[in-house]
């Protein structure tokens, strides 16, 4: 533990932002991991729906910074690509 103050201030908000950003991601992979589970099962519908929601999903985190945006696009994309292989 630091003894200096604004590092004791920096070690806690380190910590929450820490657990925000776990929580955002863990949001996104099983959002992501949905999408994934309807395409194996072959379901078209249901992972086109999905989709949206992890798209959505996705967004929301890039816009709270947990991920750059080229990422967050790079992998809707890749999701995107998986579920119109099924078509």
């Amino acid at each position: 533990m630091p003894n200096i103050k604004s590092s004791i201030l920096s070690v806690k908000t380190d910590a929450k932002r820490h657990a925000k950003n776990l929580a955002e991601k863990s949001r996104v992979r099983t959002a992501s991991r949905k999408v994934m589970d309807a395409v194996e099962a072959g379901n078209a519908e249901e992972a086109k729906a999905l989709l949206a929601l992890a798209c959505k999903t996705i967004d929301q985190a890039a816009a709270n910074h947990v991920y750059h945006k080229n990422c967050a696009s790079r992998k809707k994309s890749r999701l995107a690509r998986k579920v119109n292989a099924m078509a």
